[in-house]
């Protein structure tokens, strides 16, 4: 069974921008990113506490914002160990 990998907010920030999505603006310790596919903007707030792991809760639920605007075949490769 793949196991949950531990990431930083950083470490989210970085898988998103290989995905196509960009930092528009920073409120506080939440970076707000976004891209543009087809015409529509896909939006996620990704919380950044400077190298500190994001917590088990988090990550999923990141995870399962992100599958609506990608295939779980290109997250989960990120997000969880073989």
């Amino acid at each position: 069974m793949p196991k949950l990998r531990r990431l930083s907010g950083k470490d989210i920030v970085k898988i998103l921008e290989g995905l196509g999505f960009s930092v528009v603006r920073i409120r506080g310790s939440h970076h707000i990113m976004k891209r543009v596919v087809d015409g529509h903007t896909q939006t996620v707030n990704v919380p950044v506490h400077g190298n500190k792991d994001l917590g088990t809760g988090m990550l999923k639920r990141l995870y399962r914002d992100l599958q609506r605007y990608i295939s779980e075949d290109g997250l989960k490769s990120h997000f969880y160990t073989d």
